[in-house]
C-alpha cells in the first residue's frame, strides 16, 4: 500500500510539478511522456487497493484472497515491464514531441512577439532555465534573469536532457516497484502454503 500510494505521489509530482508540467499548460503536450505518467499513477492506485486486499487475506488467512491478492501481483508485475519497454522505445518520440512544441512556440514569437505568445516562450525559458534555440535568432527573446548564456541558450536540449532525466527516475521507480512485486508475490505464495499446511494438520 505505501509503494502504490508513494507511486502515485511521485507520478502526480511529475505530471504537475517540475518543467515539464509547463509542456501540459498549453493547448499541446507531449502525449507519450504524459500517457506513461497516468499509467504510472493508475498502477499505484491499483497497487494501493490490492496491499489493501492482501493485508485482509493474511489477517482471514484467507488462501482465496492471497490466491488472488498474487494473482493481481503477477497482472501489476506484467504490466510494468510492458511499460518499461514502451517508455524505452518511446523515448525519442516523447523528446521530439516536446521540441516541437517548444519551437512552435519559437515561431509563433518571431512573428508576434508579444502579448500571450510572450509569456508562452517566457514560462518555457524559467521552467528549463535556457533560452533559444542556440542561434543568432535568440536576440531579443524573453530570457530568465542571471542565465549564462551560451551554456544554456539551447532549448532542445534542455528539453532533452530534462526528459532523460525524468525517464530515468520512472525506470528507477518501476525497477523497485518490480523488485517490491516480485517479494510480495514470494511471500504470498509462502503464505497461502503455510495456511494451507496447518490446516492439513487440524
Amino acid at each position: 500500500q505505501l509503494a502504490g500510494l508513494a507511486v502515485i505521489a511521485f507520478g502526480l509530482w511529475l505530471r504537475f510539478g517540475g518543467p515539464m508540467a509547463e509542456f501540459a499548460t498549453d493547448k499541446k503536450s507531449p502525449e507519450l511522456f504524459f500517457m506513461g505518467l497516468y499509467v504510472l499513477v493508475g498502477a499505484g492506485a491499483i497497487m494501493s487497493a490490492v496491499g489493501f486486499f492482501g493485508c485482509c487475506g493474511a489477517a482471514r488467512e484467507s488462501q482465496c484472497l492471497i490466491g488472488t491478492f498474487f494473482a493481481c501481483l503477477l497482472v501489476i508485475f506484467a504490466g510494468e515491464v510492458t511499460a518499461g519497454v514502451f517508455a524505452f522505445i518511446g523515448k525519442k518520440v516523447a523528446i521530439q514531441e516536446a521540441q516541437k512544441i517548444y519551437e512552435d512556440a519559437y515561431e509563433d514569437y518571431m512573428k508576434n512577439p508579444v502579448g500571450k505568445v510572450n509569456s508562452t516562450i517566457y514560462r518555457y525559458h524559467m521552467a528549463l532555465q535556457c533560452c533559444g534555440k542556440g542561434n543568432v535568432e535568440q536576440t531579443g527573446l524573453p530570457c530568465p534573469e542571471n542565465i549564462q548564456l551560451p551554456k544554456a541558450s539551447n532549448c532542445l536540449v534542455e528539453i532533452q536532457n530534462v526528459i532523460d532525466t525524468h525517464l530515468h527516475l520512472v525506470g528507477i521507480v518501476g525497477i523497485a516497484i518490480a523488485s517490491i512485486t516480485i517479494f510480495g508475490m514470494i511471500f504470498s505464495m509462502v503464505l497461502c502454503c503455510t495456511i494451507r499446511n496447518m490446516r492439513e494438520m487440524i
